[in-house]
């Protein structure tokens, strides 16, 4: 089990704090090594992160990356508008001109906010869909410069395409495998302009992206009802892109809402440090919620955003901070029962490590369930078609349709899922941990965890092409093995690992992409001695294998 620093839940010592001087000053200086792998672009769903000081997230990525994708959207016949939106991270600001630099150069037509400010995610999603509806040509795709909730000294630079979401592997590939082409040829075939310049020559447009969004806010979540119940809502962005987003919401829709702290600094210096002692805005995360979790009797619920807003956390009175796979299963439960305008097939997206508490959610709601693997960019197609009612992951990210049925967003949106804990309190009278207590007394409390497993580069890739048949495993924990995985049930797709199913628990293992561990996720609807029997059996049965 991983220790926890002396330092977590606590307030960041300034010793802490990033240089932001020295990290702007190494974005600019180093240059990356295209012969080093970690230099290179890595480009997956969640697009190229890193950071200037390693030589992962440099000007020089920024500017391959960005001419990758004009490449890629002239390959696909894109010539719409392209939305671009950063958060608040250091890195964000200089990514965000260098990339303009090539986007104008090119002739890419590029929407910035009009105010030089911050962009969620999700809004950036919103944009891309609200352009494109009813259109069959120049049709409009996205930007969002962006790391997550990861540490202050890290930057992130992810594409969506014209349906709105993640990018899926085809696009990701082609646009990491162009980039590197043109880091190793030192950025020879990469067009650029001067910043002064590309906002002369016409294709950089003010936006705003605060109007529409908040508009349609109203069309997702029943914010009357959270207004007329009167309840007391406390938000904190954690100093992310959602921070000036907040103030328009209320004052639009007059709820009774409180944005605890409006501070935006790239040092992050009033949050609490997480579980190792590093600074990250992780809204799932009770160390890093330290200070919103302390506030809790002061609001019936309250809830925050990572920094680019695309996840969320939720603290009740009655419960504190919500177990991320409590509040998706509480948010299903109730949103198909208050949604009487979505499809009758409209189905439920869960990950194949979320808790199977959706399962037994789905089942009691007699509604379609589809498991599929990690990422958000399995569940694009079925909530733009209306075919997902509602999508989510173990991460404390999800998405749902519009009241109508149609679609709200492609991506994840951590403030519909915020605004939708204080529709819980209207509607029911009740917190959603309060709730999902109920859940849990009519189908059983689970216990779950996720623990990472020491593992070598062997021991790893023999974990990814494990098949049902060399595990050979029939019984897990005392009870019969009903089921073994190595594709989603969903939409047999491989999530690279395996998955054991009884009847009263699981496990899921697969490795890591980024460190030498495996990780385990476990659940037993037993107790705490069953789960850790369950973790038992299965390390011991991987490690037959490795």
């Amino acid at each position: 089990m991983a220790t926890i620093n002396p330092a977590a839940g606590k307030p960041v010592a300034d010793s802490a704090l990033a240089n932001i001087p020295r990290l702007i000053t190494d974005y600019y200086a180093l240059k990356p090594n295209p012969a080093e792998p970690t230099q290179r672009v890595a480009f997956g769903t969640s697009g190229h992160r890193g950071t200037s000081h390693k030589t992962s997230f440099n000007e020089n990525h920024i500017l391959a990356t960005t001419q990758a994708i004009c490449d890629y959207r002239r390959q696909q016949g894109l010539d719409g508008p392209l939305f671009i939106g950063i958060d608040t991270h250091a890195l964000a600001e200089p990514a965000l001109v260098s990339a303009l630099e090539v986007f104008a150069a090119n002739g890419v037509e590029v929407m910035v906010d009009q105010h030089r400010g911050y962009t969620p995610t999700p809004v950036i999603s919103h944009a891309i869909i609200s352009h494109n509806k009813g259109r069959k040509d120049h049709l409009a795709d996205g930007v969002v410069v962006t790391p997550s909730h990861n540490p202050p000294e890290d930057g992130g630079y992810k594409y969506n395409p014209p349906h709105g979401g993640p990018a899926d592997t085809d696009a990701t590939a082609e646009i990491e495998r162009q980039a590197n082409i043109y880091l190793a040829n030192e950025l020879a075939g990469v067009s650029r302009v001067t910043y002064e310049q590309a906002r002369k020559l016409g294709t950089v447009h003010p936006y705003d992206y605060v109007t529409p969004y908040v508009e349609d806010l109203g069309r997702v979540v029943d914010l009357d009802a959270i207004k007329s119940a009167g309840v007391k809502i406390g938000i904190d962005p954690l100093g992310g892109a959602a921070v000036h987003y907040w103030q328009p919401i209320i004052e639009r829709y007059g709820i009774n809402a409180t944005v605890v702290n409006e501070r935006v600094d790239p040092t992050f210096r009033f949050m609490t440090v997480d579980w190792d002692g590093k600074i990250r805005m992780d809204c799932s995360s009770p160390y890093a919620m330290a200070s919103l979790i302390g506030m809790r009797e002061r609001f019936d619920v309250a809830f925050a955003n990572d920094t680019d807003a695309d996840r969320h956390g939720i603290v009740t009175r009655s419960g504190g901070l919500m177990n991320p796979n409590h509040f998706l299963a509480t948010s299903i439960a109730y949103l198909f029962a208050h949604r009487p305008d979505w499809r009758a097939d409209a189905a439920i997206g869960k990950t194949i490590v979320s808790s199977s508490i959706i399962d037994r959610v789905a089942r009691k709601l007699n509604r379609k369930l589809v498991e599929t693997p990690v990422g958000f960019k399995w569940f694009v197609e079925g909530l733009g078609s209306g075919g997902f009612g509602f999508a989510g992951e173990e991460s404390a990210g999800a998405s749902f349709l519009k009241r109508d049925g149609t679609v709200w967003t492609t991506d994840k949106d951590g403030l519909i899922l915020g605004l939708l804990a204080a529709e819980i309190m209207a509607k029911r009278g009740r917190d959603p941990s309060e709730l999902y207590k109920e859940l849990t007394a009519e189908l059983g409390a689970p216990v779950y965890a996720r623990i990472d497993v020491p593992a070598t580069p062997p021991q790893k890739a023999a974990l990814k092409a494990l098949t049902p048949d060399k595990l050979g495993l029939t019984e897990l924990a005392g009870d019969p093995v009903r089921a073994v995985h190595t594709t989603a049930p969903g939409n047999g797709q491989s999530f690279g690992g395996v998955k054991v199913e009884t009847d009263q628990g699981w496990f899921a293992a697969r490795p890591s992409g980024t460190e030498d561990v495996n990780k385990l996720y476990a659940e037993s609807f037993r107790d705490e001695a069953h789960l850790k029997r369950i973790q038992s059996e299965a390390q011991a049965a991987l490690a037959k294998v490795g």
